[in-house]
């Protein structure tokens, strides 16, 4: 068991020293523009399925309440959070619809939505970012493998931060310090005195 518990820890530290390299650019500018779009009095809207379902609460969390400093609230909400909603659009739609029906009635011109998925390929994810772009919003998308068919979608204005693995698990390792490092840069742009 020992050879294998290092070995997942090999294997996570390599995927963060590759993402390192490649990663930074990405993550600036998607920090500036979630900045902005929170300076201009708009609100950010995350979601995910499975683990990174949580990835997305865990990320409007940091907005809404804090990362590491108080400081005032962000207007952040993880669309991925309230069962009762998701089962009953799940049940009277379809599965695909969860997240598409509640960025078609909450999204306004000037929000972001951000997309965590494994390989962009789940329906309801594809769907999301579908009535995201008809209503103009701009998209981050935390995304891993190749980029599924989700990647094809993002336009010039949008934003792919792809973990450089097809393993799910250091996808989601990746991804969670990709939104520790986007609150900490949101926190240094809005409130640099705090």
């Amino acid at each position: 068991m020992n050879e294998k518990i290092q070995a997942h820890f090999a294997e996570s530290i390599q995927t963060k020293i590759v993402a390192a390299e490649a990663l930074p650019e990405f993550i600036e500018k998607a920090a500036k523009a979630i900045a902005d779009t929170l300076i201009n009095g708009n609100k950010i809207l995350v979601c995910g399925n499975g683990g990174a379902a949580a990835l997305s609460q865990i990320f409007a969390s940091h907005l809404l309440n804090k990362y590491e400093k108080e400081r005032p609230s962000l207007p952040a909400i993880s669309i991925t959070a309230d069962s009762a909603l998701l089962s009953a659009i799940a049940t009277d739609s379809h599965f695909d619809e969860i997240y598409a029906k509640q960025i078609s009635a909450m999204a306004q011109t000037g929000d972001i939505l951000m997309v965590i998925c494994h390989g962009g390929n789940s329906r309801n994810m594809i769907k999301a970012v579908e009535v995201a772009l008809s209503k103009s919003i701009q998209i981050i998308a935390l995304n891993g493998v190749d980029g599924g068919e989700l990647a094809g979608l993002l336009g010039s204005d949008d934003i792919e931060i792809r973990a450089p693995s097809d393993k799910g698990s250091r996808i989601e390792e990746v991804h969670l310090l990709v939104i520790n490092c986007l609150s900490d840069l949101i926190d240094q742009q809005i409130f640099p005195v705090l």
